[in-house]
C-alpha cells in the first residue's frame, strides 16, 4: 500500500495516489453514502464494485439496530450494491459483543428494540427477555424498534435505576424518512435517561469507537478508512477509533457546514461521493496567511477571507476548510463565513459550493 503524507501539519492530507491504493478496507456508512432515502447515490454502486475489483474489502457499518445483517445485505443488493451478511456490521451486533464481553454466559438481558436486536443477544450466548416479562436482568440493551412504546421504556427505566448495566445501540436522535426527520433511538434514550436519572453505560454505535474497532479487528493487517456523510457520527466515530475519515458531500453535510466542523469531527479527506476513494486527493499546503490546494489559494486578511485561483470547486473547498479550521482553533467562539471571490473563477466555484448539499 502507498503512503500519504500530511502536508504542512494541517488537517487535510493529500498525495499522488488514489485513496484506494493506500486504504484496502472501506468502512462505509449507508444513508448518505451508498443511498439517500432509499435510492442509490449516483456512481456509488459502480465505485464500490471497483473497490472490490481492486482487491479491497468493504464493511457496511450502520447505526440501524432494527435490521439484521442479512436484511441489510438484501436491502443493499436490491439497490444495486451486492453485499453479503458478513460484510454488514450493525450497532446491534456490536452491542451484543459488548454484552458478551461483560456478562457471564446465559445472563438475562432486557431487550428494548426490534427482533433483530434480540437475535444478536441470543447469538452471543445470552438470554434475551422482553420488558413485559418483568424479570430481574443483568443488563438492558436499547435500540430502535417501531413497536417500542411507553411500557417498554418504563420497564427499562426501572431496571436501569435498579442497577442493570445499560447499553445503547446508537444515540441518533432522528432518523430519515420520505416525510422528513422522525424520532430515532436517541430520542427514546432520553426518555429512559430522564426517568432513570442517568446516562447509558456505553453506546455501541457511532460516534463511539466500538463498532469501527470491531470492523477493523475482523480484518487484521488491513488499512481501514471510514467513509461517511456526517462529521458528528461517522467521522467523529472514526477519529475516536484512531481511523482516518473521508467525509462525502452526498448526504447530510453541505460545503458551508464543512467550514464549521469542530476538531473532533474533522476528516482527513473530502470528496463529493464515495467514488472519491478512487481519486487522488491534492495536497493542501500553507504559506504564511495563505492556504493552497491545486491552483486555488485562500487568503485570510484581517476580518476578510478571499478565494482566488482556478480549478475544481472541491479543491477550493479543501483549501477553504483548512483555512477555516485553523481560524476556528485560534478564534474560539467566532464563526467563519464563506470567503469572498477574487476573480470570476472563484465566484463560479463559490456559487457551485453554495448550491451543493
Amino acid at each position: 500500500m502507498g503512503d500519504i503524507e500530511n502536508a504542512a501539519d494541517g488537517w487535510l492530507w493529500g498525495g499522488p495516489e488514489p485513496l484506494a491504493d493506500s486504504y484496502d478496507l472501506a468502512l462505509l456508512d449507508l444513508d448518505g453514502v451508498v443511498y439517500l432515502v432509499g435510492e442509490p447515490i449516483e456512481g456509488a454502486p459502480a465505485a464500490i464494485a471497483e473497490l472490490r475489483r481492486r482487491g479491497g474489502a468493504v464493511v457496511f457499518v450502520t447505526n440501524n439496530a432494527s435490521r439484521s445483517p442479512a436484511e441489510v445485505a438484501e436491502l443493499l443488493t436490491d439497490r444495486g450494491v451486492t453485499a453479503a451478511p458478513r460484510e454488514v456490521l450493525t450497532s446491534s451486533r456490536t452491542a451484543a459483543s459488548l454484552l458478551r464481553d461483560r456478562l457471564p454466559a446465559d445472563s438475562t438481558v432486557m431487550v428494548v428494540g426490534a427482533a433483530a436486536l434480540a437475535a444478536e443477544v441470543s447469538e452471543v450466548g445470552l438470554r434475551p427477555v422482553w420488558p413485559a416479562e418483568s424479570t430481574a436482568v443483568s443488563a438492558v440493551v436499547q435500540g430502535f424498534g417501531p413497536a417500542v412504546g411507553w411500557e417498554q421504556l418504563a420497564e427499562a427505566a426501572i431496571a436501569v435505576r435498579e442497577g442493570a448495566w445499560w447499553v445503547a445501540t446508537n444515540p441518533d436522535r432522528t432518523m430519515p424518512s420520505p416525510r422528513g426527520e422522525l424520532p430515532g433511538n436517541g430520542s427514546l434514550l432520553r426518555v429512559v435517561a430522564t426517568a432513570a436519572g442517568r446516562e447509558p453505560d456505553v453506546v455501541a454505535g457511532k460516534p463511539g469507537p466500538a463498532m469501527f474497532r470491531q470492523a477493523a479487528e475482523a480484518h487484521p493487517g488491513a488499512s481501514p478508512i471510514v467513509v461517511g456523510d456526517r462529521w458528528d457520527t461517522d467521522i467523529a466515530g472514526g477519529r475516536a477509533a484512531d481511523l482516518p475519515g473521508l467525509l462525502v458531500l452526498s448526504g447530510s453535510t453541505s460545503p458551508a457546514q464543512v467550514l464549521r466542523i469542530p476538531p473532533e469531527g474533522r476528516p482527513r479527506y473530502l470528496a463529493w461521493t464515495v467514488a472519491g476513494l478512487l481519486d487522488a486527493h491534492p495536497e493542501v499546503t500553507r504559506s504564511g496567511d495563505e492556504v493552497h490546494c491545486g491552483a486555488w489559494r485562500v487568503r485570510v486578511d484581517g476580518a476578510d477571507t478571499w478565494l482566488a485561483g482556478s480549478g475544481e470547486p472541491l479543491d477550493a473547498l479543501r483549501a477553504m476548510a483548512e483555512a477555516a479550521w485553523s481560524w476556528l482553533d485560534t478564534h474560539p467562539g467566532e464563526d467563519f463565513a464563506m470567503p469572498k471571490a477574487d476573480g470570476t473563477s472563484a465566484a463560479q466555484a463559490l456559487d457551485v459550493l453554495r448550491t451543493s448539499g
